[in-house]
């Protein structure tokens, strides 16, 4: 896995499923969306798959906990969903990176 950031208090910590496809993408979307506003940190260490649907909202979060200026980072990821966000050319360093002002 590649380095993890460290918590900040007052975190929550989300488990991501085991499998992210499209029929997980609104249980995604529900719970990303019912912790806004909270510093957030996604374990996808028991993820075994991850699909483009789940992918895009975990992009759209992380702009948008950016945007609130609220930091969201991977606590932990697993081999599966680390060559998957490859195979859809990303990183999970790159998954939540801040663009340059």
């Amino acid at each position: 896995m590649a380095e993890a950031s460290a918590p900040v208090e007052g975190e929550v910590v989300c488990a991501l499923p085991a499998v992210l496809d499209v029929t997980a993408a609104s249980g995604l979307h529900g719970t990303l969306l019912a912790h806004r506003g909270a510093p957030l940190a996604l374990d996808a260490s028991a993820v075994k798959r991850l699909g483009g649907q789940c992918l895009q909202l975990l992009i759209s979060a992380g702009r948008t906990w950016g945007a609130d200026g609220v930091p969201i980072r991977l606590s932990d990821s697993s081999e599966a969903f680390q060559r998957d966000l490859a195979l859809m050319g990303l990183s999970c360093d790159e998954l939540f990176e801040r663009e340059a002002a």
